[in-house]
């Protein structure tokens, strides 16, 4: 059945956006976040401070798009407000590593006594403060401080080996103020 829905999503005193075609920028206090979207069928505007998503004629698959999209729209305003942070913890059981960063690569060094160096690359846009238990990524972009800290586990996953046993490597503990 088709019927009209729209959804508005509020635009916070101190954040500022501005629609071109289908990417919306949105500027705050934190820094700026952009996103292409594509919309299909959906009307997409900046009103009074408000962004209105929606279609006169909607199908369930049109009220699935509009909900996905308000929640990243959501997000993006949230990020530009407060950066997202991540908190990751090192562990290691009898063969210590070290973490260091070079511009926008990580090398874990000693993993497991491994002789090779294990690299990762971590994403434009992400921050990165290295402790000796705890690494911190900050970022205004969610997917990005997501994926940073995805890279971090990738990096020390371990083959071959019992995870019972072998419990080494960089785990995430904290996700967005979220104990794991």
């Amino acid at each position: 059945m088709k019927k009209e829905l729209f959804v508005e999503i509020e635009i916070p005193e101190g954040v500022e956006a501005f629609l071109e075609e289908n990417e919306l920028t949105i500027k705050g206090t934190e820094g700026e976040n952009k996103r292409m979207f594509n919309l299909g069928r959906l009307n997409f505007e900046i009103k009074d401070k408000k962004i209105i998503l929606g279609s006169k004629v909607s199908t369930k698959t049109e009220k699935k798009m509009m909900n996905t999209i308000a929640a990243h729209i959501k997000n993006m305003i949230k990020g530009v407000q407060e950066k997202f942070e991540y908190k990751l913890k090192v562990c290691f059981g009898h063969f210590p590593f070290t973490i260091k960063q070079e511009g926008n690569k990580v090398i874990i060094k000693n993993f497991l006594g491994e002789k090779i160096n294990r690299e990762l690359k971590v994403p434009e846009g992400a921050e990165l403060d290295i402790g000796k238990e705890i690494i911190t990524i900050k970022s205004v972009n969610k997917e990005i401080a997501g994926q940073a800290a995805a890279n971090f586990e990738t990096a020390t996953k371990i083959k071959k080996r019992d995870i019972r046993i072998f419990q080494d490597g960089v785990y995430i503990i904290n996700k967005c103020g979220k104990d794991m």
